[in-house]
């Protein structure tokens, strides 16, 4: 006779049936029953070495897959060890369920080990937070937990569980669960007619695309409506790749002039934040401001700090076929658009022209562009890369544009350093066939170098590039524009994070000379384990940026 199913067999059941392939852990005694119940169902654990790391990479697994990621914390510490990985997956719009062991409800209020209420903890950060009111429940919970993630806009969900809850017998969901994902929000029709009012009107349009397009499905049919309109496009965050580089419509490296000139803007599935410069776009020469478009997946993302001129809400795939028919009952002319795109086509040719000295950089110490010059010879069309770090991973974001969209991954806007061992982890097992490559600040590796061991333990390679500049770049080099001096900003000159890699089981190597960079790479590469290509750069170039993050 089959034995009455616990709590955490229910719990994982049903986390399954929302299309959770993996569980993302650090082992605790508070949640026992779900580990019992992921060897019940099948469900395969990946257990890390710090907490962080679990939600990161439930997190990336949400934003490589497009499916709900899981990640599992014991009570207290390990909870709240996750608490940057859950503001991160906020800032994104990931739907990621974290499930937290608690105290007995036997116990509480006694001081039973690790016993703090964590919910409030989460409140400002997820779109739910609560725990389950029973094991009777536990099947209504967690369903609750994965439609909330999932519904626009997505984003995280903790639930966590009384310990002797989890280990009661539990029933068995009482229908068949529901997991298609929410009906899509239909955009309204009267403001895509006034967003193609706009192009109508407008002789410099730019099109920006961010990460919602691509978690939306959408990157098809944008790409066909900004090729049939011959709009220049820039891509942000995930949107990157959706116009492959090489793209003629793709004018990224002419950011600064078609942001300064542009007479409207419409920026999709991206807030108006600090990295496109709070929305305020043009003014060049005393030309105003160029007239702004927001579209969103759901109306709580639309921009409430300033008056775009218009917005529409809704599905991102629904948003562009909706504007392509309004486009073309307006009237839209890609016609008028020709110089403009020529002149930024231009533009963005001659920027490129402009790096090819110092992408081929001999000079010693390294400069960080030689790095990205040798790894775009060797990077495959499919290649994953995942950046966490300051200045050298801005470099990165300048120099590396993926082929397809869904293949980049950064922190996103919250800029929590300590991301990349657990976006990597989750990279290699959404993408097994795939270049996983790394690229970390040597500040960043501080954070999570550590979690090496799991990529060794369960068997995925991953190639690391640290840019071993020796000091907290991005602090360092302000404070001394600032100051004439700078403090807490120095580390290690030419750390051996390789040898930590070594020593944890993979391989690794440290590059002084530029001519060895594309070698060191090729050995990464082919080496089938975790490696690190340990590169010592110059400290004294900064990336150069502005005060408005355009």
């Amino acid at each position: 006779m089959e034995s009455p199913k616990h709590a955490g067999d229910i719990a994982v059941a049903v986390s399954k049936a929302y299309g959770i392939e993996t569980m993302f852990t650090l082992s605790g005694g508070h949640v026992f029953p779900l580990y019992d119940g992921a060897v019940h169902e099948g469900l395969p654990i990946v257990d890390v070495r710090h907490e962080q790391s679990a939600v990161f990479a439930a997190e990336a697994t949400a934003r490589l897959t497009r499916r709900p990621g899981l990640a599992v914390l014991t009570a207290g510490p390990g909870v709240t060890n996750g608490v940057s990985g859950v503001a991160t997956a906020h800032f994104n719009g990931s739907p990621v369920v974290v499930m937290g062991g608690r105290a007995p409800q036997s116990r509480w209020g006694a001081g039973a080990l690790q016993e703090i209420d964590h919910p409030p903890l989460f409140a400002p950060i997820t779109k739910l937070a609560f725990t389950g009111s029973g094991p009777d429940s536990v099947a209504e919970d967690v369903e609750m937990a994965f439609r909330t993630a999932l519904a626009p806009h997505r984003g995280p969900v903790f639930l966590d569980f009384h310990m002797d809850h989890l280990f009661a017998a539990a029933p068995p969901p009482d229908h068949a669960i529901e997991t298609l994902t929410p009906s899509p929000l239909e955009p309204d029709s009267d403001a895509l007619a006034e967003v193609a009012r706009l192009l109508a009107e407008a002789e410099r349009p730019v099109l920006v695309l961010g990460s919602d397009v691509w978690m939306d499905r959408a990157e098809e049919v944008a790409l066909a409506f900004a090729e049939e309109l011959r709009l220049p496009v820039i891509l942000n965050g995930q949107g990157r790749g959706i116009l492959p580089a090489g793209h003629e419509l793709l004018v990224t490296r002419a950011r600064g002039m078609a942001f300064s000139q542009a007479d409207l803007v419409i920026v999709a599935g991206a807030p108006l934040d600090f990295r496109l410069g709070y929305g305020w776009f043009g003014g060049k020469d005393g030309a105003p401001l160029a007239r702004v478009v927001h579209l969103a997946d759901a109306p709580s993302q639309l921009t409430t700090h300033m008056q775009p001129a218009a917005t529409a809400a809704g599905d991102l795939s629904l948003v562009f076929w909706g504007l392509g028919t309004a486009c073309a009952d307006a009237g839209v002319s890609p016609k008028t658009y020709q110089p403009w795109l020529a002149r930024l086509a231009e533009a963005a040719a001659a920027a490129v022209a402009g790096d090819a000295e110092l992408l081929a950089s001999g000079s010693d110490p390294i400069h960080p562009m030689r790095i990205y010059g040798e790894l775009n010879k060797v990077l495959a069309d499919d290649a994953v890369v995942i950046g966490d770090g300051g200045d050298f991973v801005s470099y990165a974001g300048k120099y590396v544009e993926p082929r397809r969209p869904g293949n980049w991954l950064d922190p996103g806007p919250y800029g929590c350093l300590g991301t990349g061992l657990g976006y990597s982890i989750a990279a290699r097992l959404a993408r097994p066939s795939s270049q996983v490559v790394l690229l970390l600040g040597d500040g960043a590796a501080g954070f999570s170098l550590m979690d090496v061991d799991t990529l060794v333990r369960h068997g995925l390679p991953v190639v690391m590039i640290c840019g071993n500049n020796g000091i907290w770049g991005l602090e360092k080099h302000p404070m001394q524009m600032l100051y004439g001096y700078d403090v807490a900003a120095e580390l290690q000159p030419q750390c051996r994070y390789d040898q930590v890699v070594t020593a944890l089981g993979g391989g690794g190597e440290l590059v002084t000379d530029p001519s060895e960079i594309g070698p060191a790479l090729r050995r990464a590469f082919d080496s089938g384990v975790p490696y690190m290509v340990n590169i010592a750069t110059d400290p004294s170039i900064a990336y150069p940026r502005n005060t408005t993050g355009v």
